[in-house]
């Protein structure tokens, strides 16, 4: 235990920084930090850093397709998210003087129930009615082109500028393709992806997009792990209190759970949430905004493969060709130019 803070102490930030406006557009770090991290010797530690956010938010797809395979799915995300964040919690702690208030913990609830009960949630449920994952995460990578459209509407929102525009309709061209039952270009007919489970996980990444806009502008802890465990307890309770409510509990057969569920569960909580979301906050005070916002783009690949390698999940020219068009435009949100904004120095984070 002692160890496993020891290394969250190491990569939590220093400083206070609003690193959600980073994440917008402006650069986090100088030339002089870039060689300072080269001559500690910080440079395999970016490389690792990066690494980790990639392997594994891309794989959490896949283990999410493990754990709600007899577990039922908002059960899943609430245990895997209370225990991330009861681990994390404390750990943060030890290492960090900052005291959580009332106000901290009803803003997170909020918050958290809108990127776990709605983000986490629905990505859980639709691969629980066999959504393949590849297709869950292509859906899931449009989240940074619902924030721009939310962004734009909120009071006081940003003008989305042409290049904006542009992107937005790329994007759902490629999710039209992806999901349309008919295209006609390749002659296909069906998806992978039924009806109600695409509107799920489009209602689940508006979700995450608003909780990320509403994170920016509220009251939150500026350490971020401290923030991300309140996010994690307060959320895992809200889709918790959901899945009970629509009679999951009555579906739990705790005889019946099988050994790769717990496993998936586990390591979902702490590789996805707890060391995944460590190395990205470390990432947030060393590499320039523009790299670090290349997970958005890079995980729904590593999750492709993933899916593909392990569980023989189909690749068609349909779904790569929608899924190019999809993070094409992904880039070209996260690639724009962003006006900086006052933010409470909380970042968000994906699945």
């Amino acid at each position: 235990m002692k160890e496993s803070a020891k290394y969250l102490s190491n990569l939590e930030p220093k400083v206070e920084v609003a690193t959600t406006a980073k994440l917008a557009g402006t650069d986090f770090g100088s030339a002089s930090s870039g060689a300072a991290l080269h001559e500690t010797g910080g440079g395999r530690k970016t490389a690792l850093a990066f690494a980790m956010v990639y392997l594994f938010w891309g794989s959490t797809f896949l283990g999410v397709r493990y754990a709600v395979d007899t577990i039922p799915p908002l059960l899943a995300v609430g245990a895997r998210q209370i225990l991330a964040g009861i681990v994390l919690f404390p750990l943060a702690r030890l290492h960090i003087k900052e005291k959580t208030t009332l106000r901290h913990w009803i803003s997170g609830a909020f918050v958290g129930g809108l990127l776990i009960g709605g983000g986490n949630g629905s990505i859980a449920w639709a691969e629980a009615r066999h959504t393949p994952t590849n297709i869950t995460a292509i859906l899931v990578a449009t989240v940074p082109l619902w924030m721009a459209i939310l962004d734009w509407l909120r009071p006081g929102g940003t003008r989305p500028t042409g290049r904006i525009v542009v992107a937005l309709a790329v994007g759902l061209t490629g999710v039209a393709l992806l999901v349309s039952q008919s295209d006609p270009f390749f002659h296909t007919y069906g998806s992978d992806v039924s009806l109600i489970c695409a509107v799920v996980l489009f209602a689940g990444s508006f979700c995450w997009a608003t909780g990320s806009i509403f994170s920016r502008h509220i009251t939150l802890p500026h350490s971020p792990l401290i923030g991300t465990s309140i996010f994690a307890i307060m959320g895992g309770v809200i889709v918790s209190a959901m899945g009970f409510a629509i009679g999951e509990g009555k579906q739990l057969d705790f005889a019946h759970v099988s050994t790769h569920s717990i496993l998936a569960t586990f390591y979902l909580a702490i590789f996805g949430t707890i060391l995944g979301f460590s190395a990205y906050t470390y990432l947030l005070h060393v590499a320039p905004a523009a790299r670090v916002a290349t997970y958005a783009y890079v995980n729904p690949i590593v999750a492709v493969f993933l899916g593909w390698a392990l569980v023989g999940e189909s690749l068609t020219p349909r779904m790569l060709i929608a899924a190019a068009i999809i993070l094409t435009a992904v880039v070209l949100v996260i690639t724009a130019p962003h006006p900086p904004e006052e933010t409470t120095g909380q970042p968000v984070v994906p699945d």
